[in-house]
């Protein structure tokens, strides 16, 4: 299996994304190679073109629609004997629209799996309003802005915005998932909104950056973030972020286990469908940090991905890949 990793090669999150896929494939007995695009949407598609101009191509290719490269990585491998699989993020409906969806005009694109990204948006907003019960002004820091990851968390917000009339949105920033672009614009923006008191971030490092602006402005402002980082883990801890919503660093490593089912004849499709969303984005309260923080410091976290499998547990109906036992 080869899995295009659209991060950079020292990009936190991508690269513990892709740990625990390599830890899900160890588990089962599967090889996994792992390459990393640099957040650059012409580099991915080299890297495609690349694998498959191999000659022995792998069974199964792994890709994310970020920067929307999916449908010319479908182009590119079709009729081939490679199997596709999107992760993460799979073509929007615009896209499927024109191309079709998995099992379509694409016969080797099998499936797709991807998070619960507008909930997560939705109930990270909806806790940190419930902070601010008499209302309040809100800055927004989404991601990319030509991903759907971040798309659907915004869809998210605006969800819970709808829900609370009493919370003004005064403007939405595309921080790029970085800290550094992040804390530059907050360091412009926060002076112009002196009554801002939420700030809703759709991941740790913009998060952070803005906290830092903050504190350089003397704001006591209230947060959210998403990541299961170090620093996010001890900010919920120290009550430095308000709110942490979590859990999707897991999905990759779900998804090496589908692949193994499908490799062994059991088609994941007959559990849960071709195409599935993992609800694996929640929001955890201190105690389960810290008990998060203990099990992810760990090399390994002690979870045994085989144990999601259908083809190890012939009794499994549907698909049931969480943190829960990490939390325990």
């Amino acid at each position: 299996m080869v899995f295009l990793n659209p991060g950079y090669t020292n990009e936190r999150f991508w690269v513990d994304y892709s740990r625990y896929m390599d830890d899900a494939a160890d588990d089962l007995g599967m090889q996994l190679e792992v390459l990393y695009g640099q957040r650059d949407a012409s580099n991915i598609l080299r890297q495609a073109r690349s694998v498959l101009e191999r000659k022995q191509p792998p069974d199964y290719l792994i890709f994310t629609n970020e920067m929307y490269t999916g449908p010319e990585i479908l182009r590119l491998f079709e009729g081939s004997g490679t199997r596709l699989f999107s992760l993460h993020s799979t073509l929007t409906p615009e896209q499927q629209s024109l191309v079709g969806g998995t099992r379509g005009k694409y016969h080797n694109w099998i499936g797709s799996l991807v998070p619960n990204d507008e909930e997560a948006g939705y109930l990270m907003a909806s806790a940190l309003f419930k902070l601010a019960p008499d209302g309040g002004e809100l800055l927004a820091f989404s991601g990319v802005k030509n991903t759907p990851s971040a798309s659907l968390r915004e869809a998210g917000l605006q969800r819970a915005l709808a829900e609370h009339p009493q919370i003004r949105l005064r403007q939405l920033l595309y921080g790029e998932w970085k800290y550094q672009r992040a804390y530059e614009q907050a360091l412009g923006i926060l002076p112009r909104y002196p009554e801002v008191k939420l700030v809703w971030s759709t991941n740790d490092e913009m998060a952070f950056g803005v906290m830092q602006a903050a504190k350089e402005q003397g704001r006591q402002l209230l947060y959210t973030a998403l990541n299961n980082s170090k620093e996010a883990l001890q900010a919920r801890i120290s009550g430095k972020a308000d709110v942490l919503a979590l859990g999707h660093f897991l999905l990759g490593g779900c998804a090496m286990v589908m692949l193994y089912d499908h490799a062994q004849g059991r088609d994941f499709a007959e559990r849960g469908g071709k195409d599935q969303m993992a609800r694996l984005l929640r929001l955890v309260d201190r105690q389960q940090a810290l008990r998060l923080q203990g099990r992810l410091a760990r090399a390994d976290v002690g979870l045994d991905f085989g144990q999601f499998s259908a083809t190890r547990h012939s009794e499994l109906h549907r698909y049931n890949c969480s943190i829960d036992s990490l939390l325990r």
